[in-house]
C-alpha cells in the first residue's frame, strides 16, 4: 500500500511540473505549483505514517509505538507557506493583467 502512495506522490509531482513547463498561462502555472506543493506535502506524509502506531500525545502508555510527530509539523508549515505563496502569485497575476491586459507568457513579454 505504501508504494502506492509513493508512486501517487511522483504522480502528482510529475503532472505538477509538466504543467508549469508546458502550459504558458500564468494562473495554470500557479495552479501546477499547487499541485506540486499537494504531493510533497503527501509525500512527507507518507514518509511520517508508522502502521498501528499512536500519536505522542501525554500521558504515553507503557511500550507502546509512536508516530514522529515531525512530519506533521512539517507539512503544517509547508501547508501555511504554500498558502501564502499562491496567494502572493495570484496577487502578481492580477497585477500583471491590469497592466498587460493578459496572462499569457508570450503576451507579457511583448
Amino acid at each position: 500500500m505504501s508504494n502506492l502512495l509513493f508512486v501517487l506522490c511522483a504522480a502528482l509531482i510529475g503532472a505538477g511540473i509538466a504543467g508549469v513547463l508546458l502550459r504558458r498561462n500564468i494562473l495554470k502555472m500557479i495552479i501546477a505549483l499547487s499541485v506540486i506543493d499537494y504531493g510533497v506535502n503527501m509525500f512527507i506524509i507518507t514518509r511520517g505514517y508508522v502502521d498501528a502506531c499512536t500519536a505522542p500525545i501525554m500521558p504515553i502508555p507503557d511500550g507502546a509505538c509512536m508516530v514522529d510527530p515531525i512530519p506533521q509539523a512539517l507539512t503544517l508549515t509547508s501547508i501555511v507557506i504554500g498558502a501564502s505563496v499562491t496567494a502572493l502569485a495570484l496577487s502578481l497575476a492580477i497585477g500583471i493583467y491590469k497592466n498587460r491586459g493578459t496572462l499569457e507568457v508570450k503576451g507579457i513579454e511583448k
